[in-house]
Parts: C-alpha cells; structure tokens; sequence
C-alpha cells in the first residue's frame, strides 16, 4: 500500500508541474496586457510593467513564478489595488466551498438512493422517474434550472430568498441547482452498474444460499457497484466545491467564480494564472485522495499497479 500511495503522490506532482507550466505560457498569451489602459502615462505603464516583472525574459519570468508559488504565494493582482491573489482567494473560497459542500452532499446522497432504487425496480414507474430525473439533469444547463428555482421557490410561492447568501435559507435553491447535474449524473453510473453487478455470479451464489434481498443489496451489490462512482468522485469534489460562476451570478453569491471572469477580461495575469493553478491543485488532490481510497476499497487496483 505504501508503494501505491508514494506512485500516486509523485504522478500528482509531476501533474501539478505541467499544469503550472502550460496555464503560464497560456496566460501570457492571452491578447493584450494588463497594462494598455489608456488613463496610463507611458511612464506609469513602464513602472508597473518593471515592478511585476514584465521587463524581464519570458523563462525568467516563469521560473520567478514557480519560487513564489512553492513559497505559497499567488501574487498580487494587477486589477485590484494592494490585493494579493491569495487574499481574494480566501476571501472568496469559504462561500463557494460552503455551496459546493451542500451540494456536494445532496448530490452523492440521492444520486446513490435513485440509482440504487432504479435499478432495483427496473421497468416500473419508479424506475421511469429516476430515468426521467437523470436525463433532465443531464441535457438542462444550471442557469435554466437555478432561473426555475428562483421562479417558482422564491418568487411565485415565497419559500426560499431568490439571491444573496445570509443564511441557510438562503443556500437551499443555489445548493439544489449545483447539485442538479451530479446528482443525475451520479445516479445514472450508479444504476448501470447495479444492473451490471446483478447479473454476477456471487451475487447468485448468495441468493441459492437463502440471503435476504435486503442483505444482498446492502453487503454485496452497493459495495461493489459503487466503485465506479468513486472514481469520478476526484473531479466531481473539485468542480463542484470550487463553484460554479453562473450559479453564483445567478444568486449573488461572492465566490471565485466573480473575480475568475472579471480576471479573463481585465488581463489580470496574476489573477488568471493563481486561480486557474488554484483550481488545478485542488482537483489534483481530490484525484489522489480518490486513488488511495480507490486503493483501500478493492485492494485488485494496488496489485494491478506493482
């Protein structure tokens, strides 16, 4: 296991290495500069582009970056006067985690319950229903049913607030329209691979032995039919805890997603670029802590990678 585990650290560095590496050189292709502002003197322009090192060969650049990032630090943004990018990011992280958590735990909680139960109604209107729920929350984008959420939650009956982020009721609706997608799609894996697992010889095996339909689902189906929901757990955790921008434009909420769009359009650099490295960490880490406990549950995949 410890094999395993040491393989798995070293690829997510090595991972981490070229994502760093490629989001940089992409960065600074972006067209125009931080700096075009016209209010700017060519004097004023020249300094900044000097203080954030602007002056210096493009390799120079990059191997700064790459010391500051492994001191932990982003930057300062080239938009937001005396921010850092890591003040921004923590100032903004909490809420889209938050909303990412919520949704995150309705997703994978009744995404399993409707996969679990469509596959052991197959053909009956309970089966249909899953069905139907995953496909719409598969093909329907999250603005359309957060905007339906809004309509018909916060404006038509009153139940929960439309936008901004005070309090819990206020993270019901934007919580239900993240999850949405996930849900569906965790349910729709969840049930193809119950179907699969059905048709297993164990699982007939402890039929013949009088088990229980109750104890077979719990002990034998769930447990091996989930795998396959684990491994799309790593980037499912990241994309979901790191925020969606639309939801969060929708609902008013001040997560990353805000300051992300505003950084693509203001030719913030450094906003770009530590946002971006930012959300690539985070996914990196959700991929391997997924692995070792892909690792830990079927002990095949340890010996498959000796």
């Amino acid at each position: 296991m410890a094999k395993y585990i040491i393989k798995r650290v070293i690829a997510a560095i090595l991972t981490l290495l070229v994502l760093v590496t490629i989001v940089f050189f992409l960065v600074r292709l972006m067209p125009g500069e931080p700096f075009t502002n016209p209010k700017l003197t060519p004097d004023v322009a020249a300094n900044l582009r000097k203080y954030y090192g602007f002056d210096k060969p493009l390799i120079v650049q990059y191997f700064q970056y790459m010391g500051n990032l492994l001191r932990g630090d982003f930057g300062y943004s080239m938009h937001y006067t005396n921010k850092t990018v890591n003040y921004i990011i923590g100032q903004t992280f909490p809420f889209s985690a938050d909303l990412g958590i919520r949704a995150l735990c309705l997703a994978i909680s009744f995404g399993l319950i409707l996969g679990i139960l469509a596959a052991r109604k197959r053909g009956t209107k309970i089966d249909f229903f899953c069905v139907m729920v995953a496909i719409i929350g598969t093909s329907m984008p999250d603005f359309i049913i957060g905007a339906c959420l809004q309509y018909f939650f916060g404006i038509k009956w009153g139940l929960f607030p439309v936008a901004k982020y005070q309090g819990f009721q206020y993270t019901v609706l934007p919580a239900c329209a993240l999850s949405f997608y996930t849900l569906a799609h965790v349910s729709r894996i969840m049930r193809a691979s119950m179907l699969e697992v059905t048709s297993q010889d164990y699982i007939k095996t402890a039929r013949s032995k009088g088990l229980s339909e109750v104890r077979i689902t719990a002990k034998h189906q769930i447990r091996n039919a989930i795998m396959p929901v684990m491994t799309i757990l790593g980037p499912t955790v990241a994309a979901v805890l790191t925020g969606t921008f639309v939801i969060e434009a929708i609902f008013a909420i001040p997560g990353m997603g805000k300051y992300y769009v505003e950084s693509v359009s203001n030719n913030d650099y450094s906003m770009t670029l530590g946002m971006t490295v930012f959300y690539g960490i985070f996914l990196v880490f959700c991929n391997l802590i997924v692995d070792i406990l892909y690792g830990i549950a079927d002990p095949r995949v340890r010996i498959g990678k000796r």
